[in-house]
């Protein structure tokens, strides 16, 4: 199963399952990938940002790729992120997730990358590394990257770079730059892509999808909403969309606290019995007994909403 344009729906940034001393725990990923499928995600993304992956060793990145990849057993698509400060061991790593049944890989600029230029000629570079047969998902996370890609640069990457076939859009404020996409794709600029969206854990979904995304990549641990809210989105029930996104947004806006966020979400993965233990690998955020209390009464809450809204 190929990665390409035509991608939609819901690709669930999948956690990275670690047990109370650390080390990574594979029975666990096959709960949380079933979990993730039982509420009908179109497809999952592994080592991401918040997936821990720069904690990870090689071989625990190629292990925990290919648990991932035969759990899943073709359903849907896997992608793997394999961002590198080289372009050496980023090729290394995408041969082994697309030779253990990834799809595809995302990969965001490399560091320092100042000029449009740069950016352009960094993933000319990626894309003669990676080959042709390998598709790629362009992050746009400037938090996390700490480069700005322009409307413009991503619109000259995606047009002449067959192998780019989705945008994970991250950038905020980003409504504008959504917008610029699809114009640009309808007028016949560029070949229409995949854009699925990212944006603090889905903070922002329902106008996103207004303005043209095909669907979220993110990983709030609840996500039914997701698929709840793009499914309504796309039955033409709007109103729906934004009722059902409405009922989630105290708790999605707990887990965005700069600091904590992970140990949240991953709190509430275990609380879900997705995962055996909420820990975060070293160094990493750990809750303390006012989180957790603060936690337990929005999800009392947003499930009061829930029956609300039947």
């Amino acid at each position: 199963m190929n990665l390409n344009e035509n991608a939609r729906g819901v690709f669930l940034i999948a956690a990275t399952p670690f047990a109370d001393n650390g080390a990574l725990d594979l029975d666990s990923t096959d709960r949380l990938v079933d979990f993730y499928l039982g509420h009908g995600a179109a497809g999952l993304t592994v080592l991401g940002v918040l997936g821990e992956a720069p904690k990870l060793t090689a071989g625990e990145s190629r292990a925990f790729v290919e648990r991932v990849a035969r759990r899943v057993d073709g359903r849907v698509p896997v992608i793997a992120g394999v961002s590198a400060p080289g372009l050496a061991p980023m090729r290394e790593l995408a041969q082994a997730a697309l030779g253990a049944g990834a799809a595809g890989v995302m990969i965001q600029p490399g560091p320092g990358l100042r000029s449009d230029m740069q950016i352009c000629d960094y993933f000319e570079g990626v894309a003669e590394t990676l080959g042709d047969t390998i598709p790629f998902v362009l992050q746009d996370h400037p938090i996390a990257s700490g480069v700005q890609m322009p409307a413009s640069v991503v619109l000259r990457i995606v047009q002449t770079i067959p192998t780019c076939v989705m945008l994970k859009h991250e950038d905020c404020p980003g409504l504008a730059k959504l917008s610029a996409y699809r114009a640009a794709s309808d007028r016949g600029d560029v070949r229409r892509f995949s854009i699925l969206t990212g944006n603090g854990g889905g903070l922002f979904l329902p106008e996103e999808l207004g303005r043209g995304a095909d669907g979220a990549m993110t990983g709030f641990p609840y996500p039914e909403m997701m698929t709840g809210v793009c499914g309504a989105y796309e039955a033409g029930q709007i109103e729906r969309a934004h009722d059902l996104f409405d009922a989630y947004l105290p708790l999605a806006r707990y887990e965005q606290q700069q600091g904590i966020g992970l140990a949240v979400r991953k709190h509430l993965l275990a609380r879900r019995g997705a995962i055996a233990s909420p820990a975060v690998r070293r160094p990493g955020p750990r809750l303390s007994q006012q989180d957790v209390a603060d936690i337990e009464r929005l999800v009392a809450r947003q499930e009061l909403r829930l029956l609300q809204l039947g």
